[in-house]
């Protein structure tokens, strides 16, 4: 098994929030420092983040991993995706895939992820695939060219040979909207 690419994609541009939530406070660090702090702490090495063109994120910056700069990040998730892909594919590397804005993204999870064999998916319920999910090298050429709003979901729910790994419970809590930074602090702070 190969040590897969890590890609944080972080690219959206946050309108229900008013935008710049991935750099909006959150326990005292910014949003999306904490999935990068799960990442680090489930025992991989930096990876890259995905950002749009202009308005890079301040966390992206500080931490000094590999941007790639997304000119479509206006066309939706998937074309984030599809550069990830393209990534790995390019580095002979698996994927792991994660979203900035789940500060509450269990190290393990993604740990769980990434040991499965094949295709893996986080299981959103009722047998819904989402993501984190981890794609390995041979499947990586068929989300190079994803398009749309729906990010990697619709392509993984038609994989018969997704693996479901469920996440321990409300860790895929996202933040979209501002009102949703109390309750995850407050899950942050009882994880202390």
């Amino acid at each position: 098994m190969s040590v897969p690419l890590v890609a944080v994609l972080a690219a959206g541009e946050a309108r229900r929030f008013g935008g710049g939530k991935l750099d909006a406070l959150c326990a005292g660090q910014r949003v999306g420092a904490h999935v990068l702090a799960a990442v680090a702490e489930a025992g991989f090495a930096s990876g890259v983040i995905v950002v749009p063109v202009s308005d890079v994120p301040m966390f992206a910056q500080e931490i000094g991993w590999p941007l790639i700069e997304n000119p479509n990040a206006e066309a939706g998730l998937a074309t984030s995706v599809a550069l990830a892909a393209q990534t790995a594919l390019a580095q002979k590397h698996d994927l792991l895939i994660v979203l900035a804005d789940m500060p509450l993204v269990a190290p393990s999870h993604l740990a769980a992820l990434a040991a499965t064999e094949g295709l893996a998916a986080s299981d959103y319920g009722t047998g819904k695939p989402g993501v984190p999910a981890f794609v390995p090298q041979e499947l990586l050429a068929e989300i190079t060219k994803l398009e749309g709003e729906g990010g990697a979901g619709r392509w993984l729910a038609s994989r018969a040979d997704c693996t479901l790994i469920a996440p321990p419970p409300s860790t895929l809590a996202d933040v979209d909207r501002p009102e949703d930074i109390g309750p995850i602090e407050a899950a942050l702070s009882a994880r202390r």
